[in-house]
């Protein structure tokens, strides 16, 4: 159902077939697998709105994984790197390889003449991995998962780095003894920041720039919580912080609107928190919570691209995706199967208020770089 009928694809599916059903001296050669690459590229050389925004249908508790996807496929510095995989040559690996899943399912929208589509297979090999179908995930999660799972699938050691390099966030987290000031230093990476939305004395956070600020805000360390010192060889009060080392290109956030206390239900935090369509993190951020290097390198501009959007409660509710398209700069919500341009003031309504749209608020923010 859905799907285009009594109209011919063999012009634009023939070249998929073709490429596939390689016989094994072929495969044999260095030759072969690079001509087998150059018509994948060929094919999947058109990652854009030219054929209209496609929706996807949810096969059941599948939004979340459809907003996600969206937000991928929306984004052409991730398809860059999607269409120069390798094939996997046996069937039975293809099958199970999530990048590979992936970029069939893209041709297959891109192909689709804005009709919506059935992620089945990708959601099939999902399973082959334990990601459980029919589950209603946490979008944060199930990003970390779909993430890991391509990083770890692609065979290309310079394509998985350019992965790598498109999404994390390089920190270093230093820990100082407020006696001997001895200073420890620990560099770390990051696919999101998990941004607090209230500050502690639990009161909520009212804007990005607030929780950015929050979450990149040193803590005294006294008391229970001292840290041993090995110069002082004892437990001493200590100010722990982190800087940032190096920005990635397509920076996401995680607005943590779902918390739990000991022996309670996960609850969400629907108060409105604004975000900024342009961001500008020198401006935000002290040059102390940078590493001396970093705004040499980066220059912290960044423009939103993409909001996931959950409604509902904690335990039952809905994602979608708001997405700018990079090619027409222009607003669509992914609503599973259905896709519609919207304004930047329906992106603003994902702010957060219990009492509009069924308590809809952004919960990842996904900005990228600007002129990029």
């Amino acid at each position: 159902m859905g799907q285009i009928a009594g109209r011919s694809q063999i012009n634009r599916t023939f070249k998929l077939e073709g490429y596939q059903k390689m016989n094994d001296e072929e495969r044999r050669t260095e030759d072969a697998v690079e001509k087998q690459n150059q018509k994948l590229q060929a094919i999947f050389g058109m990652a854009d709105l030219r054929n209209g925004a496609v929706g996807l249908y949810n096969i059941g508790l599948s939004c979340c994984l459809n907003s996600l996807l969206q937000v991928f496929f929306m984004n052409r510095h991730f398809t860059m790197i999607l269409r120069r995989i390798k094939v996997p040559f046996e069937t039975m690996e293809q099958e199970a390889s999530v990048p590979y899943q992936m970029l069939l399912l893209l041709e297959q929208m891109q192909r689709g003449r804005q009709k919506p589509v059935h992620p089945v297979n990708l959601a099939r090999c999902l399973s082959m991995h334990n990601v459980k179908l029919f589950v209603l995930y946490d979008a944060s999660q199930l990003f970390l998962i779909l993430w890991n799972l391509m990083k770890n699938q692609i065979t290309n050691v310079d394509l998985a780095e350019s992965l790598t390099t498109l999404y994390t966030i390089q920190l270093q987290e230093f820990l100082v003894c407020q006696e001997c000031l001895l200073e420890t230093k620990k560099d770390s990476n990051m696919l999101m920041l998990p941004l607090p939305v209230l500050d502690f004395d639990s009161c909520p956070i009212r804007t990005l720039d607030d929780s950015l600020r929050s979450f990149f805000a040193s803590e005294q360390l006294t008391d229970d919580n001292a840290c041993h010192c090995d110069r002082c060889d004892r437990k001493t009060s200590c100010l722990q912080g982190r800087k940032v080392r190096a920005l990635p290109q397509t920076l996401t956030l995680h607005l943590k609107r779902f918390c739990s206390k000991q022996g309670s239900r996960t609850r969400k935090i629907s108060h409105s928190l604004s975000f900024p369509s342009s961001l500008d993190l020198s401006q935000i951020l002290t040059p102390e919570q940078f590493h001396p290097d970093a705004l040499e390198k980066d220059d912290g501009l960044y423009d939103l691209f993409a909001v996931v959007a959950h409604s509902g409660l904690a335990n039952f509710g809905h994602y979608c995706a708001y997405i700018r398209s990079l090619t027409e700069h222009r607003w669509y919500c992914f609503n599973d199967s259905s896709v519609c341009k919207v304004s930047w003031d329906d992106v603003k309504c994902t702010y957060g208020n219990a009492a509009l749209r069924w308590g809809e608020t952004a919960y990842l923010l996904v900005y990228i770089k600007k002129n990029h």
